[in-house]
């Protein structure tokens, strides 16, 4: 099923209506659907390389949009939410991830994995909707959204324009370590600066 969603993906890229096409699957890829819009992306920017800008803000804004879509079904649908979770193997994890969100330390922690979900591999549709299941405050989730998400989408767009099918085939097979390692290394910083600025308190 993967494998042809995946191909499916593909062919959208070079579609005459790619771009509607990147913004479908930018926004059900944040609440529900497995394949990222990365592989739609890279190859609609090596073929169009004058217009990398517009794919990575159409990926961005509808990703975000999506991620909120996905938070709304985390508050009101809370069956559907579960029923999602349970598919990628969260669902036991929800309750003591409300309990914990309370203290101000796992609040801070949220913060960093919301990020990662949104710039690496990790399933943010996951985080999407459990924001919405644990309460957690929207105008913060839409902000780390919007950060994480167009961060990463900027990086894979302007490099396939820089790069082209050389990065392409570097991301089919390094490319999930790389965002994950960035990742890292960003909220490593930020925890750091954090940690500063408290001490100066």
């Amino acid at each position: 099923m993967f494998n042809t969603l995946y191909k499916k993906c593909l062919n959208f890229a070079s579609h005459k209506k790619s771009k509607y096409y990147l913004a479908i699957i930018s926004f059900v890829e944040s609440s529900f659907f497995p394949i990222p819009p990365d592989i739609m992306l890279i190859p609609m920017v090596i073929a169009k390389k004058t217009e990398f800008i517009k794919f990575f803000l159409i990926a961005t804004i509808f990703s975000v949009l999506g991620g909120i879509f996905g938070y709304l079904i985390g508050v009101f649908f809370l069956d559907l939410g579960m029923h999602i979770m349970n598919f990628y193997g969260y669902e036991d994890k929800i309750i003591s991830m409300k309990n914990s969100l309370l203290q101000s330390d796992n609040f801070y922690a949220w913060l960093g994995i919301l990020f990662l979900a949104g710039f690496t591999p990790l399933p943010y549709k996951v985080f999407t909707i459990a924001s919405g299941l644990i309460g957690f405050n929207i105008l913060i989730f839409i902000l780390i959204s919007l950060i994480s998400r167009g961060l990463r989408f900027f990086i894979v767009s302007y490099l396939s324009y820089k790069f082209g099918e050389t990065f392409n085939k570097f991301m089919n097979n390094h490319g999930s370590k790389w965002f994950i390692i960035v990742g890292l290394l960003i909220v490593i910083i930020g925890l750091v600066i954090h940690l500063i600025s408290k001490s100066y308190v």
